[in-house]
């Protein structure tokens, strides 16, 4: 019978004879850098199997579990590990703590699923089939965009969500906290960001009647909430212990409509607007005055002590320039400055941002509208109008992050029927799809290739009202994502997948995840 193997799959595992029988007399062997990992592994067994195991610097038991730092596997790289089972013990070592944290999920993973019950499972054999694993992930950014905008995702959901990432070897979070129908992060210079801009006055029922916006509907209930200071540097700080990077992202110039609702002067014709109730691209967007340039400085600021990601997401998507151009501030503005149109306007805004990450030791993350009107010269783009933007980013010597609509976007339906289906934006991915996705495009250089940094999967929130609801569209199909980042092409295989997923569902289930069945 075939192991189910951990997901996402290893590049190489070769089973072994035998099994590896955990028992209340094995011990835990760590010291050092490693002994963090050797008390996580402990906790993490001791309530299904009622095994408090000891953890120890040094043990001449056979029956053990040793865990290593072996900086001799420096081949590996910063995430890879090996994990040997035999009938006498189990040796992970890895030449980084990462590579420790995540062969420690891969031997999770090989334990029965009810591992991961939080009380005692009685008459369980808990066994791990005897394997030799090496291990290293494909990419290095490996992520998932959660939109909080839209609909706000309370703090235990977020580390709940963290930590289903980190199960599946994910390393990125990027959080999508301000959008046009809610700002959700506190900026003590401003208050009034959260004051009004973490809240609407109502929500969208339904799609809305583009042809005639008159039949909306709307639940007239009021939706908001932010994250505190204290909130933001909690959930870091818990993504950081699971070796995942919080990428936050503050949009701009467009996706503004919250913050001009809490400070008027930030817009273009002065008046004063609400935080958005319906979906889609809002006219309102921040002026290009040095004011508001330096007010986005500020924000950055207090961000920037928050997060300590090297990597900043500044937005940069459907900015509709009406307003510029209907504005003599910005005409004016575009005349000072030399640009030719309301594109390189858009540029030099981003330009500036650029500036100032970079003067501050970070990097500019955006999506691939910011390639329009000529690209600030240290911005990684990220692109999700297919691949087309990344490639153009990629040979021009950018850093690139795999983020197309075509395969990533799980806020897309998840079955030709939609009939079976809650309401989602739209668009067909399925978990085949996302699971054959190659970040890499073929029409890249080998040097081309370089720039590609990774991909990660898109949770657009408009149609995910609660927090179930994210669960359903993200779960399986962002297993999926994780073994297409992690794992080589040549290791694929979509029917072993599949395989090893019904396995892999138990343990979602066990974790309370409202996953997708893959029957439906």
């Amino acid at each position: 019978m075939p192991i189910d193997t951990p997901i996402p799959k290893p590049v190489k595992l070769t089973p072994m004879d035998g099994v590896f029988t955990l028992t209340a007399d094995t011990i835990i062997v760590a010291s050092g850098a490693a002994l963090t990992f050797g008390h996580a592994l402990a906790q993490a067994l001791a309530p299904a199997t009622g095994y408090w195991l000891t953890v120890v610097p040094s043990h001449s038991s056979v029956h053990s579990i040793v865990i290593e730092i072996a900086p001799d596997l420096v081949h590996l790289g910063a995430e890879g590990y090996r994990l040997n089972v035999t009938p006498e013990s189990v040796t992970l070592h890895a030449p980084q703590p990462a590579g420790l944290f995540y062969g420690v999920q891969s031997l999770l993973q090989l334990l029965p699923p009810h591992i991961l019950r939080q009380a005692q499972v009685d008459n369980a054999a808990w066994t791990i089939p005897c394997v030799e694993i090496e291990d290293y992930p494909a990419f290095g950014w490996r992520g998932a965009m959660l939109d909080v905008g839209r609909h706000f995702m309370p703090k235990s959901f977020v580390k709940k969500f963290i930590d289903l990432l980190a199960l599946h070897k994910l390393n990125t979070f990027h959080w999508h906290l301000t959008e046009d129908q809610g700002w959700r992060i506190e900026i003590k210079q401003y208050p009034r960001l959260t004051q009004i801009g973490a809240w609407r006055k109502e929500t969208l029922l339904g799609k809305p009647d583009e042809s005639n916006p008159q039949n909306d509907r709307f639940d007239g209930k009021p939706h908001g909430g932010f994250y505190t200071q204290d909130d933001v540097r909690e959930i870091v700080a818990y993504a950081h212990a699971r070796h995942i990077n919080v990428v936050p992202e503050i949009e701009m110039p467009g996706h503004a409509q919250a913050a001009i609702a809490a400070y008027p002067e930030l817009g273009n014709t002065g008046q004063p607007t609400e935080v958005g109730t319906t979906w889609g691209i809002y006219k309102n967007v921040y002026n290009v005055q040095e004011s508001t340039l330096q007010f986005l400085q500020n924000v950055l600021t207090e961000v920037l002590a928050l997060f300590p990601s090297p990597f900043i997401h500044i937005g940069g998507d459907e900015c509709p320039k009406a307003q510029w151009k209907a504005s003599s501030q910005a005409q004016a503005r575009m005349k000072e400055l030399d640009l030719k149109d309301e594109e390189e306007l858009q540029s030099y805004f981003i330009r500036r941002m650029d500036q100032f990450l970079t003067g501050q030791g970070r990097r500019l993350v955006g999506w691939d509208e910011i390639l329009e009107g000529g690209l600030a010269p240290n911005a990684t783009v990220m692109s999700w109008r297919g691949e087309a933007g990344g490639i153009a980013a990629a040979r021009a010597g950018h850093d690139v992050v795999m983020a197309p609509n075509t395969s990533t976007y799980l806020d897309y339906y998840q079955s030709e029927d939609r009939s079976k289906e809650p309401l989602a934006i739209g668009g067909f991915v399925s978990l085949e799809k996302i699971y054959a996705y190659e970040p890499i495009p073929a029409e890249l250089t080998s040097e081309e290739a370089r720039h590609i940094l990774g991909a990660q999967a898109q949770l657009w929130t408009e149609y995910m009202p609660t927090t179930r609801h994210v669960e359903y569209m993200a779960f399986p199909r962002l297993c999926a994502l994780a073994e297409a980042v992690w794992t080589p092409s040549a290791g694929k295989d979509y029917a072993d997948f599949t395989r090893r997923l019904g396995t892999h569902l138990k343990r979602l289930g066990i974790l309370d995840v409202n996953y997708r069945p893959l029957d439906k």
